[in-house]
């Protein structure tokens, strides 16, 4: 089979991962097509952590006709026990003959050690197709599996100008409405949702995701060094998503225990004045929250910036002129232009009349 074959086929299993995006907690997306004799026999995702794989469902599609097939997998197929058994181990049983895989595994208890075990059974494996695509898929999983810490992408809409809000705070709306509803998608593809407590006084959010259909509700997480938040805010009175407060040491102990007496989860980050973010992203990986979409003020993104803690930033533009100091980041600044964050493998999208800009970040300062 050619590599055009390849591509045609690995395209269709990427597609499917693609839409289970935000569904598989912190588990990687993956999608497996099944072909024998330029048919195609089976298909299907992975669409929730515990459950079956995506070569499962492409296998048990299949059935019998799976002997001798080609499995294309966007990822390299397991070789542990987990949640659910090995797929190498169930490509392996049903006698696939070759088996076609976009990228390698950086889970350490996998990391080529499925392929491994597929040629020692005599199957052919071809790796590295579409893998660059399979890569930006599972960017979240991979970083979070590798160090343990959460993916975070920043995200902000501002005006050409670079403001976020008018001098008195007025901010509904910059963006248009196109670019509101890809925010909310965003949320639905993020486990944690990020803010300051300055976006809560100002704004009383619900942080919640809003789309044409039912999307999946992040983590609210909110970083308040002093427990400011008052007890009418949205957060505390609406049960649609969990929340969390990240807080210091010097904390009120009274306060802490109101709030934990509401079920909220209170995480102490650092001895103060301020949170410690670096802890605090450390904390919340191991709450298993591998993805963090970022929508502070500017303060908190250029706390986060600063700290190299964010991994991607997504700019959303519209065409309009403000003035003022409500900047899309709020920090000293670097002393040199050589130490300035730069974006690579940047992408731009216009939505009507906005502008999107998005791309993972380099550091050049720390």
């Amino acid at each position: 089979m050619n590599i055009l074959n390849d591509e045609f086929y690995m395209s269709l299993a990427l597609d499917m991962a693609e839409k289970a995006q935000g569904q598989t907690d912190i588990n990687p997306v993956v999608g497996c097509v099944v072909v024998k004799d330029g048919r195609i026999i089976g298909m299907g995702a992975h669409l929730r952590r515990g459950t079956g794989h995506a070569e499962v469902h492409a296998l048990n599609m299949a059935g019998a006709e799976a002997e001798g097939a080609t499995a294309y997998v966007t990822l390299e197929p397991c070789s542990h026990y987990g949640k659910t058994p090995p797929c190498s181990d169930r490509l392996i049983k049903e006698k696939v003959q070759r088996v076609v895989v976009a990228a390698v595994d950086p889970n350490p208890q996998v990391a080529g050690s499925g392929i491994e075990r597929l040629r020692s059974h005599g199957i052919e494996v071809v790796t590295g197709v579409l893998a660059d695509r399979s890569e930006r898929l599972n960017e979240t999983f991979n970083k979070y599996i590798t160090t343990g810490l959460p993916f975070v992408t920043l995200k902000t809409a501002s005006t050409l100008d670079g403001r976020l809000a008018s001098r008195t705070g007025d901010s509904k709306w910059i963006s248009n409405s196109d670019a509101r509803e890809r925010v909310h998608g965003m949320r639905h593809r993020h486990q944690g949702i990020m803010v300051g407590i300055g976006t809560v006084l100002a704004d009383d959010p619900e942080l919640t995701t809003r789309t044409a259909t039912p999307g999946i509700n992040p983590v609210r997480i909110v970083i308040d060094s002093q427990l400011r938040i008052p007890d009418q805010a949205r957060l505390l009175n609406t049960d649609q998503a969990d929340t969390i407060i990240v807080t210091t040491t010097q904390a009120d102990p009274v306060r802490i225990s109101q709030l934990e007496n509401k079920g909220i989860r209170i995480l102490r980050c650092g001895e103060g004045p301020q949170v410690d973010l670096t802890l605090a992203m450390r904390m919340l990986g191991e709450q298993e929250i591998s993805s963090i979409l970022l929508e502070g003020g500017g303060r908190l993104n250029g706390s986060m910036l600063e700290a190299g803690l964010v991994d991607r930033v997504t700019l959303f533009f519209a065409p309009k002129l403000i003035g003022g100091s409500m900047s899309t980041f709020t920090f000293d600044g670097f002393e040199k232009m050589n130490q300035a964050v730069t974006l690579e493998q940047v992408e731009v999208e216009t939505l009507d009349d906005n502008v999107c800009i998005s791309g993972r970040t380099r550091y050049h300062h720390l």
